[in-house]
Protein backbone atom coordinates (compact mmCIF):
# COMPACT_ATOMS: atom_id res chain seq x y z
CA UNK A 1 0.00 0.00 0.00
CA UNK A 2 1.58 3.28 -0.94
CA UNK A 3 1.06 6.70 1.06
CA UNK A 4 1.64 10.38 -0.62
CA UNK A 5 3.99 11.71 1.54
CA UNK A 6 2.98 15.36 1.58
CA UNK A 7 -0.21 17.50 2.98
CA UNK A 8 2.29 18.44 6.56
CA UNK A 9 2.89 16.70 9.76
CA UNK A 10 -0.86 15.77 10.77
CA UNK A 11 -1.46 14.00 7.93
CA UNK A 12 1.69 12.12 8.10
CA UNK A 13 0.92 11.08 11.01
CA UNK A 14 -2.37 9.59 9.91
CA UNK A 15 -1.11 7.91 7.55
CA UNK A 16 1.77 6.27 9.91
CA UNK A 17 -1.76 5.00 12.10
CA UNK A 18 -3.53 3.89 8.94
CA UNK A 19 -0.31 2.47 7.90
CA UNK A 20 -0.20 0.29 11.47
CA UNK A 21 -3.71 -0.45 11.13
CA UNK A 22 -3.18 -2.43 7.56
CA UNK A 23 -0.27 -4.33 8.83
CA UNK A 24 -2.13 -5.71 11.96
CA UNK A 25 -5.05 -6.20 9.52
CA UNK A 26 -2.80 -8.57 7.09
CA UNK A 27 -1.28 -10.79 9.89
CA UNK A 28 -4.91 -11.30 11.18
CA UNK A 29 -5.32 -12.28 8.02
CA UNK A 30 -2.35 -14.33 7.36
CA UNK A 31 -3.00 -16.49 10.74
CA UNK A 32 -6.73 -17.36 9.76
CA UNK A 33 -5.62 -18.83 6.36
CA UNK A 34 -3.37 -21.16 8.27
CA UNK A 35 -5.02 -24.87 8.65
CA UNK A 36 -6.70 -25.63 12.22
CA UNK A 37 -5.76 -28.43 14.05
CA UNK A 38 -8.83 -30.43 15.93
CA UNK A 39 -7.56 -30.59 19.81
CA UNK A 40 -7.27 -34.47 19.84
CA UNK A 41 -4.95 -34.25 16.90
CA UNK A 42 -2.93 -31.79 18.84
CA UNK A 43 -2.83 -34.15 21.85
CA UNK A 44 -1.83 -37.28 19.51
CA UNK A 45 1.07 -35.31 18.24
CA UNK A 46 2.87 -34.02 21.67
CA UNK A 47 2.12 -36.96 23.27
CA UNK A 48 4.94 -39.38 23.46
CA UNK A 49 4.24 -42.79 21.58
CA UNK A 50 3.18 -45.11 23.72
CA UNK A 51 6.05 -48.14 24.28
CA UNK A 52 5.23 -52.00 24.59
CA UNK A 53 7.19 -53.64 27.89
CA UNK A 54 9.57 -56.16 26.46
CA UNK A 55 9.50 -59.42 27.94
CA UNK A 56 13.00 -58.73 29.71
CA UNK A 57 11.40 -55.93 31.47
CA UNK A 58 8.38 -58.60 32.51
CA UNK A 59 10.50 -60.99 33.60
CA UNK A 60 13.15 -58.73 35.55
CA UNK A 61 9.51 -57.23 37.52
CA UNK A 62 7.86 -60.56 39.03
CA UNK A 63 6.34 -57.80 41.61
CA UNK A 64 4.36 -55.76 38.32
CA UNK A 65 3.01 -58.85 36.58
CA UNK A 66 -0.03 -60.55 37.81
CA UNK A 67 -0.39 -64.21 37.96
CA UNK A 68 -3.23 -65.92 35.72
CA UNK A 69 -4.78 -68.74 37.17
CA UNK A 70 -4.88 -72.17 35.85
CA UNK A 71 -7.33 -73.57 33.14
CA UNK A 72 -10.75 -74.67 34.51
CA UNK A 73 -10.19 -78.62 34.73
CA UNK A 74 -6.20 -78.52 34.80
CA UNK A 75 -4.64 -80.21 37.72
CA UNK A 76 -2.41 -78.79 39.87
CA UNK A 77 1.31 -78.60 39.25
CA UNK A 78 1.83 -81.36 42.51
CA UNK A 79 -1.08 -83.67 41.20
CA UNK A 80 -0.17 -86.86 41.09
CA UNK A 81 -0.23 -89.36 38.06
CA UNK A 82 -3.05 -92.37 39.00
CA UNK A 83 -0.90 -95.84 38.98
CA UNK A 84 -1.60 -98.00 36.10
CA UNK A 85 -2.89 -101.11 37.83
CA UNK A 86 -5.93 -98.39 39.48
CA UNK A 87 -8.45 -99.50 37.16
CA UNK A 88 -11.76 -99.30 37.72
CA UNK A 89 -13.10 -102.85 38.83
CA UNK A 90 -14.96 -105.06 36.89
CA UNK A 91 -18.90 -104.40 38.05
CA UNK A 92 -20.50 -106.75 35.31
CA UNK A 93 -22.79 -108.70 37.20
CA UNK A 94 -21.00 -112.06 36.95
CA UNK A 95 -17.51 -110.33 37.72
CA UNK A 96 -16.35 -110.31 34.21
CA UNK A 97 -17.16 -114.03 32.55
CA UNK A 98 -18.96 -112.35 29.73
CA UNK A 99 -15.35 -110.56 29.05
CA UNK A 100 -13.35 -112.42 26.48
CA UNK A 101 -11.32 -114.99 27.53
CA UNK A 102 -8.09 -114.47 25.38
CA UNK A 103 -4.84 -115.45 26.78
CA UNK A 104 -1.99 -115.57 24.14
CA UNK A 105 0.76 -117.31 26.52
CA UNK A 106 -2.27 -119.62 27.81
CA UNK A 107 -2.74 -123.13 25.10
CA UNK A 108 -5.20 -122.86 23.10
CA UNK A 109 -8.72 -124.55 24.22
CA UNK A 110 -10.69 -126.92 23.07
CA UNK A 111 -13.08 -126.26 20.42
CA UNK A 112 -15.56 -128.92 20.94
CA UNK A 113 -18.60 -129.09 18.28
CA UNK A 114 -20.32 -132.29 19.57
CA UNK A 115 -23.57 -131.04 21.55
CA UNK A 116 -23.79 -134.50 23.26
CA UNK A 117 -20.88 -133.61 25.30
CA UNK A 118 -22.84 -130.97 27.13
CA UNK A 119 -24.25 -131.67 30.56
CA UNK A 120 -28.35 -132.49 30.38
CA UNK A 121 -29.06 -128.77 32.20
CA UNK A 122 -26.65 -127.06 29.87
CA UNK A 123 -28.12 -128.97 26.47
CA UNK A 124 -31.58 -128.84 27.86
CA UNK A 125 -31.13 -124.83 27.59
CA UNK A 126 -29.51 -124.38 24.57
CA UNK A 127 -31.95 -126.63 22.43
CA UNK A 128 -34.89 -124.66 24.04
CA UNK A 129 -32.99 -121.12 23.09
CA UNK A 130 -32.78 -122.38 19.26
CA UNK A 131 -36.62 -123.39 19.40
CA UNK A 132 -37.25 -120.02 20.42
CA UNK A 133 -35.45 -118.57 17.82
CA UNK A 134 -36.35 -120.58 15.29
CA UNK A 135 -40.09 -119.98 15.68
CA UNK A 136 -39.54 -116.10 14.57
CA UNK A 137 -41.81 -115.20 18.00
CA UNK A 138 -39.32 -113.22 20.13
CA UNK A 139 -41.52 -113.88 22.97
CA UNK A 140 -40.73 -117.03 23.53
CA UNK A 141 -37.69 -116.08 24.48
CA UNK A 142 -38.77 -114.28 27.84
CA UNK A 143 -39.72 -117.31 29.94
CA UNK A 144 -35.75 -118.12 28.76
CA UNK A 145 -34.39 -114.98 30.16
CA UNK A 146 -36.10 -114.94 33.92
CA UNK A 147 -36.32 -112.13 36.46
CA UNK A 148 -34.66 -110.77 38.92
CA UNK A 149 -31.31 -111.53 40.17
CA UNK A 150 -30.98 -114.78 37.50
CA UNK A 151 -32.02 -112.85 34.60
CA UNK A 152 -30.26 -113.04 31.64
CA UNK A 153 -27.41 -110.24 31.35
CA UNK A 154 -28.87 -108.37 27.80
CA UNK A 155 -25.86 -105.94 27.58
CA UNK A 156 -22.40 -104.74 29.63
CA UNK A 157 -24.69 -101.68 31.30
CA UNK A 158 -27.63 -101.52 33.30
CA UNK A 159 -30.64 -101.58 31.07
CA UNK A 160 -34.07 -100.45 31.68
CA UNK A 161 -37.30 -101.38 31.06
CA UNK A 162 -38.75 -104.56 29.73
CA UNK A 163 -35.90 -106.89 28.41
CA UNK A 164 -37.61 -108.22 25.46
CA UNK A 165 -38.54 -104.70 23.97
CA UNK A 166 -34.44 -104.05 24.99
CA UNK A 167 -34.12 -107.00 22.56
CA UNK A 168 -36.21 -105.70 19.85
CA UNK A 169 -34.51 -102.49 20.22
CA UNK A 170 -30.71 -104.33 19.14
CA UNK A 171 -32.33 -105.57 16.00
CA UNK A 172 -32.78 -104.18 12.84
CA UNK A 173 -36.19 -104.81 12.31
CA UNK A 174 -39.18 -104.09 14.51
CA UNK A 175 -40.27 -107.82 15.47
CA UNK A 176 -36.41 -108.24 16.69
CA UNK A 177 -36.11 -111.06 14.07
CA UNK A 178 -32.71 -110.36 12.93
CA UNK A 179 -31.24 -110.54 16.83
CA UNK A 180 -33.37 -114.57 16.54
CA UNK A 181 -31.13 -114.93 14.06
CA UNK A 182 -27.73 -113.98 15.23
CA UNK A 183 -28.67 -115.70 18.77
CA UNK A 184 -29.44 -119.04 16.45
CA UNK A 185 -26.77 -118.59 14.67
CA UNK A 186 -23.97 -117.77 17.51
CA UNK A 187 -25.62 -120.97 19.35
CA UNK A 188 -25.25 -123.16 16.33
CA UNK A 189 -21.20 -122.54 16.26
CA UNK A 190 -18.54 -124.49 18.46
CA UNK A 191 -18.13 -123.89 21.79
CA UNK A 192 -15.41 -123.79 24.50
CA UNK A 193 -15.81 -124.76 28.21
CA UNK A 194 -13.85 -122.28 30.52
CA UNK A 195 -12.96 -122.13 34.11
CA UNK A 196 -14.26 -125.77 34.85
CA UNK A 197 -14.28 -126.62 38.39
CA UNK A 198 -15.11 -123.57 39.48
CA UNK A 199 -17.97 -121.03 40.41
CA UNK A 200 -17.30 -119.47 37.50
CA UNK A 201 -17.53 -122.20 35.06
CA UNK A 202 -19.76 -122.07 31.68
CA UNK A 203 -19.58 -123.10 28.64
CA UNK A 204 -19.99 -120.27 25.88
CA UNK A 205 -20.70 -119.88 22.36
CA UNK A 206 -18.93 -118.90 19.85
CA UNK A 207 -15.75 -120.64 20.57
CA UNK A 208 -13.87 -117.10 18.89
CA UNK A 209 -14.68 -115.68 22.51
CA UNK A 210 -11.57 -117.90 23.88
CA UNK A 211 -9.40 -117.86 20.64
CA UNK A 212 -6.73 -115.59 20.08
CA UNK A 213 -8.09 -114.14 16.62
CA UNK A 214 -4.39 -114.19 14.81
CA UNK A 215 -5.07 -118.19 15.65
CA UNK A 216 -7.92 -118.58 13.47
CA UNK A 217 -7.16 -121.08 10.66
CA UNK A 218 -8.79 -121.16 7.07
CA UNK A 219 -11.89 -123.16 8.33
CA UNK A 220 -12.61 -121.30 11.31
CA UNK A 221 -12.65 -118.03 9.60
CA UNK A 222 -15.22 -119.07 7.38
CA UNK A 223 -17.35 -120.17 10.61
CA UNK A 224 -16.77 -116.77 11.97
CA UNK A 225 -17.42 -114.80 8.60
CA UNK A 226 -21.10 -116.67 9.28
CA UNK A 227 -21.38 -114.41 12.32
CA UNK A 228 -19.74 -111.16 11.65
CA UNK A 229 -18.58 -109.33 8.23
CA UNK A 230 -14.61 -109.35 7.11
CA UNK A 231 -14.75 -105.48 8.40
CA UNK A 232 -15.85 -106.61 11.63
CA UNK A 233 -13.33 -109.29 11.57
CA UNK A 234 -10.26 -106.48 10.90
CA UNK A 235 -11.70 -104.01 13.81
CA UNK A 236 -11.72 -106.90 15.72
CA UNK A 237 -8.09 -108.06 15.10
CA UNK A 238 -7.19 -103.98 16.04
CA UNK A 239 -8.94 -104.69 19.28
CA UNK A 240 -7.00 -108.21 19.92
CA UNK A 241 -10.75 -110.38 20.50
CA UNK A 242 -13.84 -111.41 19.66
CA UNK A 243 -16.10 -109.08 20.63
CA UNK A 244 -19.34 -110.00 19.10
CA UNK A 245 -22.71 -111.48 20.58
CA UNK A 246 -21.78 -114.60 22.59
CA UNK A 247 -24.03 -116.93 24.76
CA UNK A 248 -22.89 -118.01 27.84
CA UNK A 249 -24.70 -121.44 29.65
CA UNK A 250 -23.53 -122.20 33.85
CA UNK A 251 -23.32 -126.38 33.92
CA UNK A 252 -26.84 -125.87 36.25
CA UNK A 253 -28.59 -124.59 32.52
CA UNK A 254 -29.07 -120.81 33.52
CA UNK A 255 -28.42 -118.96 30.76
CA UNK A 256 -26.13 -115.99 32.36
CA UNK A 257 -25.93 -113.75 29.82
CA UNK A 258 -25.92 -112.78 25.95
CA UNK A 259 -23.87 -109.58 25.11
CA UNK A 260 -22.05 -107.88 22.37
CA UNK A 261 -19.04 -105.62 23.46
CA UNK A 262 -16.10 -105.32 25.23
Amino acid sequence: MNFPMSGGPKVLVLYIRLAACYAAISLVTCLCSSPAYALSEIKREELPAPTTPSTDDETSSPGNTIPMPDPVGTPPSTSQPAAPDAAEPDKSPDGGSNRPRVDPEAPLPEVVYDLGRLPEPVRRMHDLIIEACKSGDIEKLRPLIGKGDSMTQLSLADIDGDAIAFLKGLSGDPDGQEILAILEEVLSAGYVHVDAGTPQELYVWPYFFALPLDKLDAKQRVELFKIVTAGDFDDMKQFGAYIFYRVGITPAGQWTFFVAGD
